[in-house]
């Protein structure tokens, strides 16, 4: 259970969490927000969203100090008074990418295939059509080659024949961690991101920083990436009630769904009590 007091660093996903499906954030949630920062707790959003989306970002959770992005892999600082400060940037190269779509392949079959290779602000991902991706406006069709002719910032797999936390179990056993880190987000892909990232090692650059134990941390959450968040935070792990079943399980307690401000009606009682 959570602790007594305060927590000293406020984590929350956004898309499915904070965010409500209707791609909006209430008014009363960026009031809770603001509340949580004048009670002198930093706030993070940790999100699966690239860095071409910081700006999408920034809108949807107005409050926060810094910014977990990409699964981990971008962790920038924005209470820095000279402007948005990058603490960590990681990339996966397009050979080891390569190397691991190719393994994969000759375990589960033709793969769909999308990357994201830059952060310049609204960039589209590249690869293969799909129709289930939700994003089809930030989406551009390349070869296979030209998507791993560079580094990248993070991969999308998906096939038609296994559904994504089945493709995602066996990436897991076919692909080494030292080589790459494999997570879902609730978008039917599977997420290949470089070795050593998630929101974990992203929100513990933060951490570091701020001086801040992970025992003091809370976190929010929906999805299967936000686990190893879960895993790391130790002042209380609150999954929405639209959760995926695997992050309910490891919650230590669960809050209103998405759509019902679930955030932030948790944290108005917390500031309340």
């Amino acid at each position: 259970m959570t602790r007594p007091g305060l927590p000293k660093l406020i984590a929350t996903d956004l898309d499915g969490t904070l965010v409500r499906s209707d791609d909006t954030v209430s008014a009363y949630t960026h009031g809770v927000l603001d509340r949580v920062r004048a009670a002198g707790i930093p706030v993070v959003g940790a999100t699966g969203r690239g860095p071409r989306l910081t700006e999408l970002t920034r809108n949807d959770i107005r409050a926060a100090d810094f910014l977990v992005m990409a699964g981990g892999g971008r962790v920038v600082d924005q209470s820095d008074p000279t402007g948005p400060l990058v603490l960590r940037d990681e990339r996966l190269s397009g050979a080891v990418l390569a190397r691991i779509l190719a393994d994969l392949e000759a375990a589960v079959g033709p793969l769909t295939v999308m990357v994201e290779a830059s952060d310049e602000h609204d960039a589209p991902l590249w690869g293969d059509y799909h129709a289930s991706w939700p994003y089809q406006d930030r989406f551009e069709a390349r070869s296979r080659a030209e998507c791993l002719s560079c580094d990248v910032i993070k991969a999308f797999a998906r096939t038609a024949d296994h559904h994504v936390d089945e493709l995602l179990a066996m990436a897991r056993r076919i692909v080494p961690p030292g080589l790459a880190t494999l997570t879902q987000a609730g978008l039917g892909f599977i997420e290949i991101c470089p070795p050593g990232v998630d929101k974990s090692t992203g929100l513990s650059v933060i951490a570091e920083r701020l001086g801040v134990d992970p025992a003091e941390v809370l976190v929010f959450g929906d999805q299967p990436n936000d686990l190893p968040m879960f895993a790391w935070a130790g002042w209380g792990r609150v999954a929405v009630a639209n959760a995926h079943p695997e992050v309910r399980a490891a919650a230590d307690e669960i809050t209103l769904r998405n759509d019902d401000d679930g955030v932030a009606v948790y944290l108005d009682r917390l500031l309340s009590r």
